[in-house]
């Protein structure tokens, strides 16, 4: 099965920072116990799905926001 890229780079991009500033939050210790492991969580989803440009959840839906291939 191949994975076929389905984010736009803004969409990509967006998914980056957000998990980034979720994770920053969880490690300064902003968001505290039952809270932190649904924001590090939800970090992690954004992180991993920007960095490869699939998401599951697009190819469950058939939606994507990357440009049409010409």
């Amino acid at each position: 099965m191949k994975i076929q890229i389905n984010e736009s780079p803004l969409d990509r991009s967006v998914r980056i920072v957000l998990g980034v500033a979720l994770l920053a939050l969880g490690v300064a210790g902003v968001v505290t116990a039952p809270i932190a492991y649904a924001t590090t969580f939800v970090a992690v989803i954004a992180l991993a799905t920007g960095i490869v440009g699939f998401c599951p959840l697009y190819a469950i839906l058939r939606l994507s926001t990357a440009p049409a291939n010409r």
